[in-house]
């Protein structure tokens, strides 16, 4: 009879759960209802086990949802160049699909030269619906981290030196992937300027650099772009790691912009449950590489956010409150991706991708010299072309990091300059040298047999001796995405070309004068020939559609429009952290593996650099040259007197003198002449990029703001503007300056919003 009972009971208690669960008005499931509404509703429905379950990994790339209230489980994809292909639950190894193949973008290098925040608005958009499509909540990318020195092994996953620029590309990005319902996933916050000793370097920076040079993309893409997550990164920052870092998560991201989404840990970038909890981490990626494969110990219900967390409530010895805001990010989140019915549905390897794949690649492309003319190439001229270098043939998606991609095609620059130029001239090629013949990068692998038996001399000869014979020779070298080059978790070990191609293009250019360099790389590199050579191209890595890029720019059937967004340097003793002797930093002599770099050199980084050294660079940020030419007019300014809260409005008449249509990115700087702190001699402030018909004339409208004019004050923690003479430079590059206007900010010093 007491065992009945005790059955009565309990069939009474769980039908009275069940009720009060699901028939009562079931508010986060109504979409016609505020996110914040429907957060809360949810979130009083949960259990503490299903709240913590919310706050790590599954598996390799995804996390728990809530199924009892059919809240789905999250899912991650790297990007920022490509949907990865898909990798089995526990560890790395591919799941052999047959139909996870993508479109490869161009690297965000490539992005940032276009200076057009519409091609990043199309880039967002474009791989925001492959990741859709591939059911994916969460795209791992795009990056932002500043480049300060050419040897980080993860530059070409960034948008290069200066902050205005990164800011100015990532929000459209942002925009562009998260209106498909995917979540952009901003990374590496904050400081990630190297890839050497990444785990365990420690950055010391001021409190002026940080805000001046390292943060301003990070907050526009939380300000601006309203990203919906944030990537912590594996570096130090005041000694404690960023993924759970007080100063950098709580302090700044959620106090001082106030981000209401996500911060996700880089995998295995977690290190601590009590950081992890007070310090702004939300979810843990990663902490244990092999997942449930090595036991127990490494299983996810073991993470740093996961049973030693629970353990932690259950014994008292910490709260709720952390957990309930982390949940409330997680399901607002929810409700912005997974739970969204309107979402579309996305589009896999479209024609519409590949095609926005092929613009932003063109667009991206940097014509950083032009002898004579030699490009275009002229065909009524030209019969035979000699086409020279490993890196007119080896594929380039595969390998990096984990940025690398398994795509449907990648069309290489070989096979692109054969499509264009091959039934006018005669094609021939050479290997030239012999670098990395390896195809294969975690299980995805090329099928491509690069292996070469013959002797470096060999490969020089047949190269010198088809050069010989050529009406101009293409050169396609440069880095490529194996270790120690272009590669995460690891930076170049110098800034010259490897696998001796310096020798080799000095060969080249001794037997022919017509030599075209196309350089691939994803970072600046030395050029000891480059007076030799007749033209050198930028090419960057460009995906999928890599070689009909570089052939429609050598064909002249796309005007080149490409600004550097980073300085190339003569040597690595004109690049500030180099020169301060403070890459990649410092092993301290306590017994702990913690490397301290101190980032001396404060906001002077890149061509700020080189202005105040008066260094001159190989080729300066903005740099670009173009089949046309332009003429900057006189400028015209509202007023020679700004007040406070006015504006200044200038307008330069900027008229294509040329013979072809071209685009020209109009650059503008400005020096404050005379503040109370130090300044750069000149900070990009903004920039328009125009196309004209040969002849035409437009005016370039410019807005000056008292924000432009600010800096941060670390002292009173504030940015200030202060009154005085600033002079406005405008032209096509740092160092190409064209015409200069001065105006007077008539306030006294002011303090401006944070």
């Amino acid at each position: 009879m007491n065992k009945m009972k005790r059955i009565f009971v309990s069939a009474i208690l769980i039908t009275v759960c069940v009720f009060k669960t699901f028939s009562l008005e079931q508010v986060y499931l109504d979409e016609t209802r505020p996110i914040d509404e429907r957060v809360e509703d949810a979130l009083s429905r949960m259990t503490i086990e299903e709240k913590v379950a919310m706050l790590h990994a599954q598996s390799k790339f995804s996390s728990a949802g809530v199924p009892r209230l059919g809240i789905p489980e999250f899912w991650t994809t790297d990007g920022p160049h490509g949907i990865r292909p898909e990798v089995l639950w526990d560890d790395w190894d591919q799941a052999g699909w047959t139909n996870d193949s993508c479109v490869a973008f161009p690297a965000l290098t490539c992005l940032a030269a276009t200076w057009n925040p519409d091609m990043a608005m199309l880039y967002g958009k474009s791989i925001g619906e492959e990741a859709r499509y591939r059911k994916k909540d969460i795209l791992l990318g795009p990056g932002v981290n500043i480049y300060r020195t050419p040897l980080n092994g993860r530059n070409f996953e960034y948008m290069g030196e200066d902050p205005y620029l990164a800011a100015k590309m990532v929000v459209p990005y942002i925009q562009g992937v998260q209106s498909n319902g995917v979540a952009a996933c901003v990374k590496h916050y904050a400081l990630n300027n190297h890839e050497a000793n990444r785990h365990t370097t420690n950055v010391v920076v001021d409190d002026r650099a940080l805000y001046e040079i390292y943060l301003p993309a990070f907050k526009a893409a939380v300000k601006e772009g309203g990203v919906w997550t944030i990537m912590g990164s594996y570096n130090l920052y005041k000694n404690q790691h960023a993924c759970h870092n007080q100063y950098l998560l709580n302090d700044i991201l959620k106090g001082e912009w106030g981000f209401d989404g996500v911060v996700v840990s880089d995998w295995g970038g977690t290190h601590d449950t009590y950081q992890a909890i007070t310090n702004g981490l939300d979810m843990e990626f990663g902490s244990w590489t092999n997942g449930l494969s090595n036991g127990a110990s490494n299983a996810y219900d073991n993470y740093y956010l996961a049973a030693p967390y629970q353990k932690l409530i259950r014994e008292g010895k910490i709260g709720t409150q952390e957990l309930e805001d982390k949940v409330r990010r997680i399901l607002r989140l929810a409700f912005r991706t997974n739970m969204n019915k309107n979402r579309p549905f996305g589009s896999l390897c479209s024609p519409e991708h590949i095609e926005a794949a092929s613009r932003i690649g063109e667009e991206g492309i940097v014509l950083l010299k032009n002898e004579n003319n030699i490009l275009p190439i002229n065909m009524n001229k030209i019969k035979r072309i000699a086409v020279i270098g490993e890196n007119a043939i080896k594929m380039m998606t595969v390998g990096g990091g984990s940025s690398s991609l398994k795509v449907k095609y990648e069309l290489s620059p070989l096979d692109g300059i054969k499509k264009r130029f091959g039934d006018k001239a005669e094609i021939v090629y050479a290997r030239g040298y012999v670098g990395d013949p390896s195809g294969e990068y975690n299980g995805v692998v090329t099928n491509q047999n690069l292996k070469d038996d013959r002797t470096n001399e060999e490969i020089l000869s047949e190269a010198v001796e088809i050069a010989k014979q050529a009406d101009v020779v293409i050169f396609v070298g440069g880095l490529n995405k194996s270790s120690y080059q272009d590669c995460e978790d690891s930076d170049r070990k110098g800034l010259g070309l490897p696998y001796n191609q310096d020798n080799v293009i000095s060969k080249l250019a001794k037997v022919n004068k017509n030599i075209v360099v196309v350089n691939i790389s994803g970072n600046a590199v030395a050029m000891p020939w480059v007076e030799d050579v007749a033209a050198v191209v930028q090419a960057w890595y460009l995906g999928t559609e890599c070689g009909n890029a570089i052939a429609s720019v050598l064909s002249g059937d796309v005007n080149p429009s490409g600004k550097l967004p980073m300085t190339f340097p003569v040597a690595l003793s004109d690049v500030a952290a180099h020169a301060k002797g403070e890459y990649p930093g410092k092993l301290r002599n306590d017994g702990t593996d913690i490397v301290d770099c101190n980032y001396s050199e404060g906001i002077f980084v890149g061509y700020r650099w080189n202005d105040i050294n008066r260094i001159t660079p190989l080729f300066p940020f903005g740099h670009g040259l173009s089949y046309t030419k332009f003429k900057y007019g006189k400028p015209v300014v509202s007023s020679n007197t700004m007040a406070l809260d006015d504006k200044i409005v200038i307008k330069v008449p900027v008229t294509n003198i040329g013979d072809c249509i071209g685009a020209e990115v109009v650059q503008l700087y400005i020096n404050d002449l005379k503040s109370s702190l130090p300044r750069p001699i000149k900070e990009l402030k903004d920039f328009k990029k125009i196309k004209l018909e040969p002849k035409q004339t437009i005016e370039v409208e410019f807005t000056i703001t008292s924000d432009k004019l600010a800096f941060f004050d670390d002292n009173k923690h504030e940015w200030v503007a202060e009154s005085g003479d600033f002079r406005v430079l405008i032209g096509s590059s740092a160092t190409d300056i064209r015409q200069t206007v001065r105006f007077k900010l008539s306030d006294d010093s002011i303090i401006a919003s944070k």
